[in-house]
């Protein structure tokens, strides 16, 4: 899978991708450098044998660089825990399709597989498909159908809207900053009205990559959600804590205090429910395009479907405001102001 454990300050690991560094200059790695690949104004730089990505990235950080290793990024649930580790077969849930709406959803997960809900819709022509079996071994992959459940919670709460999704994750959930980065590249010219990006990481220094930081910031119109982690700490999870990002955590599944695997603390904007949530799925083995799965990335899809939802009449920075209200929704300690999700 070549992810490697790194741990830059004691006892608070991180996973990147090994001998690869992300920076904004082809020089400023020089004399550590092996190869460099451009990338729309990003360099890939492979490392000398031997080097240290992180050790490399913090001092070229202090320096004024911009420079990040090349962080794993994981879909929750998967390495970090979580109530289930795995979806299980349910029952298909109430769906109104709703009228069709302009607003757009950006997906960034595992893609999205043909559903009834919407195969036969005008957004789902050409998108990114689930990848569910990769290995040949008849077994679902571990996060297969992650993509097509969000994109079922998001259609649940926002009915009508558009998606646009961008695969960023494999069939285990597993992605990287460099494929996160690609895709967002990808969407800068798109109309994207709400941004769900279901998936994170802990970096190796607990600050943000810096640029990732600065993709995010090309999208100034667009409201961007993300889920706080299934770390059950207050351990900042990215790219959620960065300042201009809704970090949604999990509440339980009465909706009445925080799911116990879910991530908390000040930096953390919002909730919703993320224990036992039904929604779309793939058409595999014993699955019938519906489950029944659990994890702060389906509280993230739960607020940015109701934020589109809202985005149908006012601005998604008005619709963003409405919906995070605290004279809408009861507020919890550090988990921010809750949502209810779909019944």
């Amino acid at each position: 899978m070549n992810v490697q454990v790194v741990e830059h300050t004691p006892g608070r690991s991180a996973l990147i991708r090994p001998g690869v560094l992300l920076s904004r200059s082809p020089s400023a790695a020089g004399r550590w450098t092996q190869t460099v690949e451009s990338l729309d104004g990003l360099y890939v730089v492979r490392l000398s044998p031997g080097a240290d990505p992180c050790e490399i990235a913090a001092t070229l950080s202090e320096a004024g660089h911009e420079v990040s290793p090349n962080h794993v990024v994981i879909g929750q649930p998967l390495f970090f825990g979580g109530p289930t580790g795995a979806p299980l077969p349910a029952a298909a849930p109430a769906y109104d399709p709703g009228e069709p709406s302009r607003v757009t959803v950006g997906l960034l997960d595992t893609g999205v597989a043909p559903h009834p809900w919407f195969s036969g819709t005008e957004w789902f022509q050409d998108q990114p498909g689930e990848v569910l079996d990769a290995d040949g071994d008849g077994l679902l992959d571990l996060q297969a159908g992650h993509g097509t459940f969000i994109a079922g919670l998001v259609l649940r709460q926002a009915p009508g809207v558009r998606l646009r999704v961008l695969r960023v994750l494999d069939s285990h959930g597993v992605g990287d900053e460099i494929g996160v980065l690609r895709a967002l590249s990808h969407l800068r010219d798109t109309r994207v009205d709400v941004l769900v990006l279901s998936f994170g990481c802990f970096t190796y220094d607990d600050r943000p990559s810096p640029l990732l930081e600065r993709a995010l910031a090309a999208f100034p119109d667009t409201v961007i959600v993300a889920c706080a982690g299934n770390t059950a700490s207050p351990r900042p999870f990215w790219p959620a804590a960065l300042p201009r990002v809704i970090a949604v955590g999990a509440l339980d599944s009465g909706e009445s205090g925080r799911a116990r695997f879910s991530a908390y603390g000040p930096w953390v904007d919002a909730c919703a429910r993320g224990e036992a949530l039904t929604s779309s799925f793939v058409d595999f083995d014993h699955f019938r395009s519906y489950a029944v799965w659990s994890g702060t990335s389906f509280s993230a899809a739960v607020v940015a479907g109701a934020i589109a939802a809202a985005a149908r009449h006012m601005s998604p920075g008005e619709a963003a405001s409405h919906v995070l209200d605290p004279g809408h929704g009861r507020r919890f300690p550090d988990l921010g102001v809750s949502v209810p999700a779909p019944r």
